[in-house]
């Protein structure tokens, strides 16, 4: 009899925990973070490898907003991401989003780079980033760097042959 109370207990405990975690991750999720204080925006790109919804958004480094939606735009043949920003950022129409990371083993986030435009993106939904760069596949890159390093062909010109031809 006290080996199952002791058992009720512990299965009370981890309920109570897995209660707690859900809580947090509904709680920090896309939506609950795209309030009042925040205005959405989309961008279309050719590759969203890594990117998640609820990946962070950030300017200089500095987390700005969050994405809220990931679709797929079949007319274009491109990802489409929403995310919400910062209401007190005033985003230039000229600026560049793209897919990056922290570093080979860090996670993916949305780099914002503003241009120099005099006119912003508008805060009521209907913006939209123009200017993207999607992810690099990290293979592909690896195995591109891999093969130049094979290739043993030099096509420098030689002191013999200088591209002067025989001048006597």
């Amino acid at each position: 009899m006290r080996e199952s109370v002791f058992e009720t207990l512990i299965g009370f405990a981890v309920l109570i925990a897995a209660g707690f975690f859900m809580w947090f991750a509904l709680d920090r999720g896309g939506d609950s973070q795209a309030g009042s204080e925040r205005y959405n925006v989309s961008a279309r790109f050719n590759n969203v490898s890594g990117i998640d919804r609820g990946a962070d958004v950030r300017l200089a480094g500095v987390k700005v907003g969050i994405v809220t939606d990931i679709a797929a735009d079949f007319d274009r043949f491109e990802a489409k991401l929403n995310f919400a920003v910062d209401s007190a950022l005033d985003l230039p129409d000229d600026t560049d989003a793209r897919v990056t990371s922290d570093g080979l083993l860090g996670g993916a986030y949305i780099a914002l780079e503003p241009g120099g435009s005099f006119d912003n993106i508008p805060k009521d939904g209907t913006g939209e980033i123009i200017y993207t760069r999607g992810s690099v596949d990290l293979l592909t890159l690896v195995g591109s760097f891999a093969s130049s390093l094979g290739d043993e062909s030099d096509t420098s010109p030689t002191p013999a042959d200088d591209g002067l031809g025989d001048i006597e």
